[in-house]
């Protein structure tokens, strides 16, 4: 899809305050969902806050909004403005590289964060787009750095979550540096296993939201990689595949193959 086509895709965010919402019509009355109630308040931007830092944050301005599949959430060289946190579906980051190129950055699911990476230059490093139909909450950075300013734990949260960020691309780089194609498509097997469990679904069965070339640009393999490795998987028993589903057969054998040189 080209770039002009997302661009003309992506809607404009329309900020909700948070007291409005009752008085809201029928077809946005799904937004009333606060965040300490939100099913994925564990893992998303109230994890490890308690009491009244819980209640400033649903006191937040903020924004939902349903991306179509392919639609963009926002494009590389932005304004950075928003936080967007996942309720539901998946999305893809890039990079465009020099020559034109895509590069895959990583791939976000529900109750993950979006566009951590413009606050360093006040411009987004990357473009977000659906793999499926999602939907996303927008969180004004503006407003939830003033909310900080008057919490200590909520302080703590918004660096742990720049600190997961750098994390994850501590973990690309070893995927990308030190490993070899079985061990990286384990890993990325694995990785996806872990956060479906922890979101509740499935760590053995799941549908794979990425194209196999979407999983080579993330982990540096060419698309003939990616397919013979997966072939090499189910010839060992590891997995079961039939396109994009994913049946993990043998959990302990997968795991020995992503640790032959991680440990």
């Amino acid at each position: 899809m080209q770039t002009a086509t997302l661009r003309a895709a992506t809607a404009p965010i329309r900020i909700v305050p948070r007291q409005a919402l009752a008085e809201a019509p029928a077809p946005t009355a799904t937004i009333t969902t606060l965040c300490s109630t939100c099913h994925l308040k564990d893992l998303c931007l109230p994890c490890g806050l308690t009491g009244t830092d819980v209640q400033r944050l649903d006191g937040l301005k903020f924004a939902r909004r349903r991306i179509k599949e392919g639609q963009a959430l926002y494009h590389e060289g932005e304004k950075f403005q928003f936080i967007y946190a996942v309720r539901s579906g998946t999305f893809k980051s890039h990079l465009t590289l020099k020559d034109g190129r895509e590069q895959v950055t990583g791939f976000q699911m529900a109750g993950e964060l979006l566009g951590l990476d413009g606050l360093a230059s006040g411009q987004l490093a990357s473009s977000a787009i659906a793999l499926e139909d999602a939907e996303i909450c927008a969180i004004p950075y503006a407003h939830l750095s003033e909310l900080a300013a008057s919490s200590t734990d909520l302080q703590h949260v918004i660096s742990r979550l720049m600190s997961r960020e750098i994390v994850r691309e501590h973990s690309l780089m070893m995927l990308l540096g030190s490993m070899n194609a079985e061990e990286r498509l384990a890993a990325f097997l694995l990785n996806i296993s872990q956060r479906l469990k922890a979101r509740g679904y499935s760590a053995s069965e799941f549908h794979l939201r990425m194209s196999r070339a979407e999983i080579g640009s993330y982990l540096g393999m060419k698309l003939e990689t990616v397919s013979r490795t997966f072939s090499a998987f189910q010839h060992q028993r590891l997995l079961d595949v039939d396109k994009k589903h994913v049946r993990i057969v043998d959990l302990e054998g997968l795991q020995r193959a992503f640790d032959l040189r991680v440990h």
